[in-house]
């Protein structure tokens, strides 16, 4: 084994093992963590593909941006802690039968597809740096996608605000 593939076992049991997690703790806190290592063993799949911009976006958007405003947002609620109730109810049984029937069509799928086996298009460093270099251009040209990129900006923000407040604690006589 190459120390490429022992990395991508390790990274993919990290993704695996985390996206386990979140989806069986009954703790938010907990689940919001593991969801930042899930992300982080897909950025490790960016890097393993050359792909430094994906995993820096990776690592920028989605564990610097999204999960800790997730965690934010979790922790400003009440209860985060949960209920000491069981996780799991009395249909998981039928739900793990249907998620091995999906997984297995989806693999059936996959091994059935003739471009499976095909190999990337080789991409020059150059036409790779231009490309994103367009890509940055456009995100702030007010021709482009600036204004989509402030509404969401501002929506967002607005979503932090409603949830602060929603989660403000208030006095007896004001409930």
């Amino acid at each position: 084994m190459t120390p490429i593939q022992v990395i991508f076992l390790i990274s993919s049991a990290l993704v695996l093992g985390g996206a386990l997690m979140v989806v069986t703790r009954r703790n938010l806190v907990h689940a919001a963590l593991y969801l930042v290592v899930t992300l982080f063993g897909v950025a490790v799949f960016f890097v393993l593909l050359d792909a430094g911009f994906l995993a820096a976006v990776q690592v920028v958007v989605y564990i610097g941006a999204i999960a800790i405003l997730l965690i934010f947002g979790v922790m400003v609620t009440r209860n985060v802690t949960g209920t000491e109730e069981k996780t799991f109810n009395k249909s998981y049984p039928l739900a793990i039968v249907i998620a091995l029937m999906v997984f297995a069509s989806l693999f059936l799928a996959v091994n059935q597809w003739s471009q499976f086996d095909a190999a990337a298009v080789e991409v020059d460093a150059e036409t790779l740096d231009a490309t994103i270099l367009n890509f940055g251009i456009a995100l702030v040209d007010a021709d482009q996608f600036v204004v989509p990129f402030i509404v969401v900006s501002i929506l967002l923000l607005g979503a932090l605000v409603g949830a602060i407040v929603i989660a403000w604690p208030r006095k007896a006589n004001e409930e």
